[in-house]
């Protein structure tokens, strides 16, 4: 017999298991050896009264045993079959390839940076010299932006798709378990390379391709219908189908399509800066504690305010975490968040953003977002005065309007440049920002603090263009046979939901191609 329940531990007794089978025991009111399994489905905090505990919603085997279960998919072999170009190695392409696959079909990964390991070198150059490699950085490569930007798992994307599909794939090429029952599960930046390693390697097994060093620069449509790309402006590949999935940072596929009459639409983003605090800010704020418990990992949070008509939100929030240059032009400064696996550096950064409309940039042009972003990352790398290094202020000096005299130590590696946060952000950013900020700080004890550094720009939480395309078929509204996909498209916003995407459009080939 198998009965599911819901049990709470307290920090200490969390790894202990014969305690959590007592507590099984006492809540099924059986006795101890009767338990001949369990398996934990959930696990979360519960951190909202001064007693932190937690929740675990665990499968119990009475009296019968416990079958061990695999979460491998064995892939056919797809090398003679129907080829569909998949135009990026993000999440939302490896795992369109990875279904394509499922399917029958045989997909060829197309991506313009490096492989995870030559990505490492660009990304060093970034961090050490501010030189940012065009094609090879944060945002372009293998595994797309969240290889090296965290491997936060956490969505709400479950009306979507099959969440525990996309987990149970990372844990078939490498992740932990733990993913499969943390109510915010996470990967980590020093994990992800090695799993998405091991995807490309299923895929090259079973008979697809993932090509590196492959930029799109043409896409080949006859009457209507797609039929091909062209690569690296000489090479070119045909098709009948083919799934973009170039994530929310290729702007020269926003500008082909335009260039070519493809539709794509204005889209709203949201725009603001990295906060970073001393991680021990958060824990004392969030455990309603001096000292964190070594049996509580490092806290998160999350915050919303509305102000006036628009939402100041904080999003990719990484306890223990590092901020990072994202750019992906010479001339701008981007900048994210990642955590390792451990969550173990002294700060804690979020995204902190304000809600831009289709009405705060007037004009008709679809890619009027997309160049109002590039106009305020490169403000803020003019800013910055150069080689990436970042705009920054103390919380409390930005909300007040001075001059931060010096800058907390920060994480972030190219360095930070004292300024004043309101001549990079428009006003009605900033604006938002310094009503939001004392807000935040009465909802969470310790937030607003000149311990807090605020480190600009965070510019690239979702895509600022939608590329349109039919609920049902997930074909492109003009061109048959083009399917836009994920965050590059719209229609994701992170890891796992991009993921989903890949997964929805190849099934959506096999349905209607």
């Amino acid at each position: 017999m198998q009965k599911d329940v819901e049990i709470t531990l307290i920090p200490e007794e969390i790894d202990n298991i014969s305690t959590l089978k007592k507590n099984l025991s006492q809540v099924l009111k059986i006795d101890v050896s009767q338990i001949k399994g369990y398996k934990i489905l959930k696990r979360s905090i519960d951190a909202r009264s001064r007693a932190v505990i937690y929740r675990l919603q665990v499968r119990v085997f009475i009296d019968e045993p416990q079958l061990a279960e695999s979460y491998v998919v064995n892939y056919q072999n797809v090398s003679n079959s129907k080829h569909v170009i998949i135009v990026g190695a993000g999440p939302a392409g490896l795992f369109a390839a990875l279904q394509c696959i499922e399917n029958g079909l045989k997909p060829i990964v197309l991506e313009r940076g490096k492989d995870v390991k030559q990505r490492r070198r660009d990304l060093a150059a970034i961090n050490k010299e501010g030189i940012v490699n065009t094609e090879s950085n944060y945002c372009y490569g293998e595994g797309g932006a969240g290889t090296y930007s965290d491997g936060k798992l956490y969505t709400r994307s479950n009306k979507r798709g099959d969440i525990n599909k996309v987990l149970q794939a990372f844990v078939q090429h490498g992740a932990a378990e733990d993913i499969l029952v943390d109510a915010r599960p996470h990967i980590g930046t020093n994990k992800l390379p090695h799993i998405i390693t091991a995807i490309r390697e299923t895929i090259l097994n079973a008979g697809g391709e993932v090509r590196f060093d492959q930029k799109v620069t043409d896409i080949l449509i006859d009457f209507g219908k797609i039929k091909g790309v062209v690569v690296n402006g000489e090479e070119k590949l045909l098709a009948d189908s083919v799934i973009l999935a170039t994530g929310h940072s290729a702007r020269d596929i926003y500008e082909l399509l335009h260039e070519k009459n493809i539709l794509v639409e204005a889209k709203p983003f949201a725009l603001g800066v990295r906060i970073e605090h001393p991680q021990s800010i958060i824990d004392a704020a969030q455990y309603h504690c001096d000292i964190r418990s070594e049996f509580l990992p490092p806290a998160y949070y999350s915050l919303v305010e509305q102000v006036g008509s628009r939402g100041v939100f904080s999003f990719c929030m990484c306890p223990g975490g590092i901020i990072a240059p994202c750019a992906t032009y010479a001339d701008e400064i981007v900048v994210n968040g990642w955590s390792p696996s451990k969550r173990n550096n002294p700060f804690a950064n979020s995204g902190t953003v304000v809600q831009i409309t289709l009405d705060d940039v007037k004009g008709e042009d679809p890619l009027r977002m997309m160049h109002f972003q590039a106009e305020i990352e490169r403000t803020a790398f003019k800013l910055g005065g150069g080689d990436l290094v970042a705009p920054a202020q103390r919380m409390v000096d930005f909300v007040e309007g001075r001059t931060s005299i010096d800058l907390p130590k920060n994480s972030y590696l190219p360095g930070t440049r004292s300024v004043m946060l309101k001549d990079t952000l428009p006003d009605f950013v900033a604006s938002s920002l310094k009503n939001a900020l004392p807000l935040f700080g009465k909802k969470m004890r310790g937030y607003y603090t000149n311990e807090a550094i605020l480190v600009g720009v965070e510019s690239r939480s979702s895509s600022p263009v939608r590329i349109p395309r039919d609920r049902e078929t997930f074909q492109h509204s003009q061109v048959a046979g083009l399917y836009p996909c994920a965050e590059g498209a719209g229609y994701a916003g992170g890891i796992v939901s991009a993921a989903i995407d890949g997964v929805n459009c190849a099934n959506a080939i096999l349905k209607f191609s």
